[in-house]
C-alpha cells in the first residue's frame, strides 16, 4: 500500500516526522530571528480583515520558509532513494498541505471578519431617540452603517471567492494525487499477481480493495491534514480569545479556559467513541470475507455445474445474514453514543459562555469569533468521532490488502485468512 508510492515508507515517514519536528520548532522558536534575517517585521502585526491577511510579512515569511523547506527534505529524498512516484508522493503530498493550510486561513480571515460585522449589527440595532436632533443624527448614522456594512459583505465576498478556488484546486489535485496512488498500488500487485492469486477474493482485492483504500485515503487523508492544519491556525485564535472569559460555570476561575475546555471534551468525546465502537473494525473486515465467499461461489457456478449448489449458497448466505444481523446491532449502541455526544457538542460551548454572557462582558462579534473558533478547534481534535465509520471501512480494507503483503514477501499470512486458503488449495 505505502511501499508502492512512497521511497522506503518506515524511514521516510520516520524522517518526514523528524523534520517536521524541527522545522516546527525553528519556526515557533526562532520566527522572529527569520523575520529580522530577511528584513520582514513581524512584531506589531495586527490582524488584517480580507484579503491582506494572507500578504502579511508573517504569511511571506511563511511561504518562502516552507517553499525552502520543502526543496530541502525532497532534495535529500530525490538523492537518497529514487522512487518512479517521488514527484506525486513527495513534492505532491508537500502542495496538497499548503493548499489545505490556506483553506483553513480562509477560516482565520472569516473568523476575523466576524468582530467589526457583528459589532456593527449591534451598534445598529440599538434604539435611537424621537427629537429632531437625534433623528437627524440617526439618519447620518443609517447611512454610514448601511456604507460599512457593504463594505464588509464585499469583504466577505472577495474571502468566499478565494476560498471557493483553493477548495477547486485542491480537490482537483487530490483527485489526481489519489489515482496515481491507486495506480502504483495496482501496478505494484498485478506484477505479483503468481504470488497473490491463492488468496480468496485475490481480484476482489486488487480491483475492489484498491479503488477503496483510494477512494477512503482521498476523504479521510485530507480530513486529517484539514483537522491537524486548523489546530495551528485556531489554537492561538482561542488562546487568545480566552482572555475575555473569566470563569467557566461550576468551576470557576481557569486560566484560558476556552482552549481547555475544548481540549477536554475533543479527548473525552473520541476516548468515548473509540471504546464503544472497538468491535467495528473486525465485523466489517468479517463482513468483507463472507460476502467474498459468497460471491466467489457464485463465480464458479457459473463455470461449474457441480458448485453453487443451493444448500452450499444458503450456507454461505447464513453466514452473511448472521454477520449482517451482528454489525447492525454493534453499530446501534454505537450511534446511540455518537448522536447524544454530538448533540450536547452544540450547546456545550453555550454553556461555558453562560457567565460570561450574563455580565455582559463581550460583545456580539467577539460572541462570534469565540463560537467559530471554539468549534473550530473542537471539531479538529474530534477527528475521530467525525471519522470513526469511515476509519471502521479503512482497517477493514487494510487488513485485507496485508493479506497481499504476506504473500509478496512470502511471510504466514494473518490467521483469519489461513483457513481459506488451505481450504482453495484442497
Amino acid at each position: 500500500m505505502f511501499k508502492s508510492f512512497f521511497p522506503n515508507p518506515k524511514l521516510f515517514f520516520l524522517s518526514l516526522l523528524g523534520f517536521f519536528i524541527i522545522v516546527c520548532g525553528l519556526w515557533y522558536g526562532y520566527k522572529q530571528e527569520l523575520a529580522q534575517l530577511v528584513g520582514l517585521d513581524i512584531e506589531q502585526e495586527k490582524p488584517e480583515i480580507g484579503l491582506g491577511h494572507f500578504f502579511t510579512d508573517s504569511f511571506l515569511l511563511f511561504y518562502g520558509y516552507y517553499l525552502l523547506c520543502t526543496l530541502l527534505f525532497a532534495g535529500v529524498w530525490f538523492k537518497l532513494s529514487n522512487h518512479k512516484w517521488q514527484w506525486w508522493s513527495i513534492i505532491g503530498s508537500s502542495t496538497i498541505i499548503f493548499s489545505t493550510y490556506i483553506s483553513v486561513q480562509v477560516s482565520v480571515a472569516i473568523n476575523n471578519w466576524y468582530r467589526p460585522f457583528y459589532d456593527l449589527i449591534q451598534s445598529a440595532l440599538k434604539p435611537t431617540g424621537d427629537d429632531a436632533v437625534e433623528k437627524a443624527t440617526s439618519a447620518e448614522k443609517v447611512a454610514e452603517i448601511t456604507s460599512e456594512l457593504m463594505s464588509l459583505i464585499f469583504t466577505f465576498c472577495e474571502i468566499a471567492f478565494l476560498f471557493i478556488l483553493i477548495y477547486v484546486a485542491t480537490r482537483f489535485l487530490v483527485s489526481h494525487y489519489i489515482f496515481r496512488w491507486r495506480t502504483a498500488m495496482n501496478d505494484y500487485y498485478t506484477a505479483q499477481w503468481a504470488d497473490v492469486r491463492g488468496i480468496e477474493g485475490a481480484s476482489q482485492r486488487v480491483q475492489e480493495d484498491t479503488m477503496r483504500f483510494a477512494a477512503i485515503m482521498e476523504s479521510l487523508g485530507v480530513a486529517l491534514i484539514h483537522s491537524v492544519m486548523t489546530l495551528f491556525a485556531f489554537l492561538p485564535v482561542l488562546w487568545g480569545l480566552s482572555e475575555y472569559v473569566s470563569q467557566l460555570p461550576f468551576i470557576g476561575v481557569v486560566a484560558y479556559p476556552l482552549f481547555f475546555a475544548a481540549l477536554f471534551w475533543s479527548v473525552f468525546g473520541t476516548g468515548l467513541l473509540a471504546i464503544v465502537g472497538i468491535k467495528l473494525p473486525g465485523l466489517e473486515f468479517k463482513n468483507q470475507r463472507v460476502e467474498a465467499a459468497y460471491r466467489k461461489e457464485l463465480v464458479y457456478g457459473e463455470d461449474d455445474a457441480q458448485r453453487a449448489q443451493p444448500e452450499t449458497l444458503q450456507e454461505l448466505f447464513v453466514n452473511v445474514r448472521k454477520n449482517y444481523f451482528r454489525l447492525y446491532f454493534h453499530y446501534m449502541y454505537f450511534n446511540v453514543a455518537r448522536g447524544l455526544y454530538i448533540q450536547a457538542d452544540n450547546i456545550f460551548v453555550y454553556i461555558l459562555l453562560i457567565p460570561t454572557i450574563a455580565v455582559g462582558a463581550i460583545t456580539f462579534g467577539i460572541l462570534q469569533q469565540i463560537l467559530s473558533a471554539f468549534n473550530q478547534v473542537s471539531n479538529s481534535f474530534q477527528y475521530l468521532v467525525n471519522a470513526w465509520t469511515t476509519i471502521v471501512d479503512l482497517l477493514s480494507v487494510y487488513k485485507r490488502l496485508t493479506s497481499f503483503e504476506a504473500a509478496i514477501e512470502h511471510k504466514p499470512l494473518p490467521k483469519i485468512d489461513q483457513a481459506d486458503h488451505q481450504r482453495e488449495i484442497v
